[in-house]
């Protein structure tokens, strides 16, 4: 299977694996408005491997939802091969993708996630590792380096590739920086050069225009979209229009942005469980869809005390209903 997806001639478009985020009903959304690949969020390998069913259901996908990779993370590379091993005889994705770019302290505390960037001797060893427990695509999401003493994103991706990856995303930061200062697309630039495989890039696209910007910028086979598709999935859309030299549409009304906000609860709710957990754990996005929207902030207040989906429709008749006899008045 080859990369970068769908085709060679196309500049896919992938949903970044975020915590929290990158589950399966937006997923689903995403794809829906043009996101060409989607990534799960990232997966403990030390969880996987043990068969525990709160990490093995994280996993799970439908078939709209590919082409789909699933991510895993962990510093063990005898573990990282097992639980591969483990996802693709029980999900069969795409592909599999190894992170090496998460900065989040509960996972590099153990040398999970960009805390492996220390140690590339170890990097190498895991995506062997990886490769040999399966037949997918093995993939790769990196950071710059560790910290700017270690930031050397060329030598890192070049042993990456070396070690057999077959895509690699570059998320132009150190671990120390987080996600503060600006992403250095230069870097990604640098880097693509430098492969023979795909490079992705990643990092500071908050709108449409950034994805075509980020594209004549580094000339990278793929944009990855992460916190710029929260409450907006037509970024994807918007993106794809600018990259094939079309007018994109412009962002949706209010009326649009709830219909869809409600199509993504009730995702939820059917793959997630019908639960009052599920709506409370819903109302960040319920809040990302109001970005912008004029009296966000109290209608974001409403939101934001919910406690089911029916009182979430309840807010945006509410708030159309009153927006409406405003502008009669």
């Amino acid at each position: 299977m080859d990369f970068p997806y769908p085709t060679a001639s196309r500049v896919p478009l992938f949903l970044a694996p975020m915590a929290g985020v990158s589950e399966a009903p937006f997923r689903q959304i995403c794809r829906r408005f043009g996101a060409d690949v989607v990534v799960s969020e990232f997966i403990s390998s030390v969880g996987v491997s043990l068969g525990i069913e709160r990490v093995l259901a994280d996993m799970r996908f439908e078939g709209v939802e590919r082409p789909i990779g699933i991510q895993l993370y962990g510093a063990d590379a005898g573990v990282m091969a097992r639980a591969a091993g483990m996802v693709t005889e029980l999900f069969q994705p795409d592909f599999v993708d190894i992170n090496f770019g998460c900065p989040v302290k509960k996972v590099v505390r153990n040398n999970g996630g960009s805390g492996c960037l220390k140690d590339m001797s170890l990097v190498g060893d895991i995506i062997r590792a990886v490769k040999g427990a399966t037949h997918l695509p093995v993939t790769v999401k990196i950071r710059s380096g560790w910290d700017e003493t270690q930031r050397d994103p060329v030598t890192i991706a070049l042993r990456c590739q070396d070690a057999g990856a077959q895509a690699l995303a570059l998320h132009p930061r150190t671990r120390t920086q987080m996600y503060t200062g600006d992403a250095n697309w230069d870097e990604i630039a640098r880097v693509v050069a430098a492969l023979d495989i795909p490079v992705i890039g990643n990092g500071d696209i908050t709108t449409a225009g950034d994805i075509l910007e980020m594209h004549r910028h580094t000339g990278c086979a793929g944009i990855m979209v992460a916190r710029g598709a929260f409450g907006n999935p037509w970024i994807f859309t918007q993106g794809r229009a600018l990259l094939e030299g079309r007018e994109p549409e412009p962002v949706p009304a209010a009326d649009e942005r709830f219909q869809v906000a409600l199509e993504h609860a009730r995702l939820a709710l059917r793959l997630q469980g019908d639960t009052r957990k599920t709506a409370l754990e819903f109302r960040k996005h319920l809040g990302w869809y109001t970005r912008g929207l004029r009296g966000a902030s109290e209608l974001r207040q409403r939101l934001f005390a919910i406690e089911s989906l029916a009182e979430a429709e309840q807010v945006f008749a509410a708030y159309l209903a009153e927006a409406e006899l405003g502008a009669a008045a």
